[in-house]
């Protein structure tokens, strides 16, 4: 299924790796490919985290369209605020 960025996500990368946190497109698309969980949220987004380090998830924040998944947002967090 082809992935799609929105101009706001595509402005995220360069935006965290200024604050020191670099991330990169394979890691998000990793996140929509093999994710740990999906939570559905509102209006037809759906949130889809994975982790990608030993203290830290991505969860990006998406939408299923016919035939691509349309990227909304991404951010990093620490695993520990997400998971039990």
């Amino acid at each position: 299924m082809k992935i799609i960025f929105t101009k706001h996500a595509e402005l995220k990368f360069k935006d965290l790796e200024e604050q020191g946190f670099k991330i990169v497109k394979e890691q998000v698309k990793n996140a929509l490919n093999m994710p740990e969980s999906i939570i559905k949220v509102e209006k037809g987004r759906f949130i889809a985290q994975r982790a990608i380090d030993e203290t830290h998830l991505i969860r990006v924040i998406y939408e299923k369209e016919e035939d691509s998944i349309r990227v909304i947002t991404f951010y990093p967090t620490r695993r520990r605020k997400y998971e039990g």
